[in-house]
């Protein structure tokens, strides 16, 4: 069945963004320095795309508020000494947006990443005003949560079905059911494939541009 959509909605690490290895060395990193055991990569790519604090909560559930602030202060120093230069754009991302942006669709982030963050890597690769507008997971409800997906809905003035998520992770395809939106799997971020059909994406694509030419395909 063919579906005309007006927003697409992107995660970002994993999504379009390459930045999944450095938040893992981060991560690892900063473990050591608040006296943790690391945890393995497959358990901190399983919690890559929540929002901060509850993604350190799900890796050291024993840990207190306190702990918690000071393992995120840990983490937050490590990443931004590794991220000197932003991690860059996947294949076709940037092509592939000013594309969309062309044809006409309105744009949109819902990340895990804080705000400072976020809007550091949108102002190093110049698109602090590119899309219609982005939430991060410290100014809302982390994912699967749909706050920010009907955050962005009621900014963009659209229907759940005129929408469509695009994510790595379970839980951006989680909080994508959680409000009634459409789902985009990608292969190439933090989760294995298996475990994203398990959400029923209506696609699963290998490469970025292979979203556009599906799209394409819909309105055609």
């Amino acid at each position: 069945m063919r579906h005309e959509y007006k927003l697409l909605i992107f995660d970002w690490d994993g999504t379009l963004a390459d930045s999944i290895g450095r938040i893992v060395a981060a991560m690892k990193v900063a473990a050591h320095r608040a006296g943790r055991p690391e945890r393995d990569e497959e358990a901190i790519k399983g919690i890559i795309g929540l929002g901060l604090p509850e993604a350190i909560l799900s890796l050291y559930p024993d840990m207190s508020d306190a702990q918690v602030i000071a393992f995120r202060q840990h983490y937050a120093d490590v990443y931004m000494a590794m991220d000197t230069e932003p991690s860059p754009l996947f294949a076709g991302v940037a092509e592939s947006l000013e594309a969309f942006r062309a044809e006409g669709y309105r744009l949109a982030v819902a990340t895990g990443k804080a705000r400072r963050g976020l809007d550091r890597v949108l102002r190093a690769h110049g698109w602090e005003d590119f899309f219609d507008i982005t939430r991060a997971a410290d100014e809302t409800a982390s994912k699967p949560d749909p706050l920010m997906l009907n955050q962005i809905l009621a900014h963009c003035d659209m229907q759940p079905g005129q929408a469509l998520m695009v994510g790595d992770a379970s839980f951006d395809l989680l909080m994508a059911r959680n409000a009634g939106i459409d789902s985009v799997a990608v292969s190439y971020g933090a989760q294995s494939m298996e475990r994203l059909l398990a959400f029923e994406p209506r696609l699963a694509i290998d490469s970025f541009p292979e979203l556009r030419t599906w799209l394409n395909c819909q309105v055609n």
